[in-house]
């Protein structure tokens, strides 16, 4: 595996955990519970630019 793939899974498992437990949190204490939406899109959209960022930096840097 590349090493910036292990890199982008170390950060994204951080990421995602974080903002589930963003998400939790305003279920558990906030009245307005439609403001969980975005911090769950942004768990699942930040990881997928991030890995679609450093595929096409590896692709761009690779010599053919």
């Amino acid at each position: 595996m590349a090493q910036w793939k292990k890199f982008w899974l170390l950060l994204s498992v951080i990421w995602v955990v974080v903002a589930v437990l963003n998400a939790v949190t305003i279920i558990a204490f906030s009245e307005e519970t439609e403001k969980v939406w975005r911090p769950l899109v942004l768990a699942v959209a930040v990881p997928a630019l991030a890995y679609l960022l450093g595929w096409a930096w590896a692709r761009w840097r690779t010599p053919r």
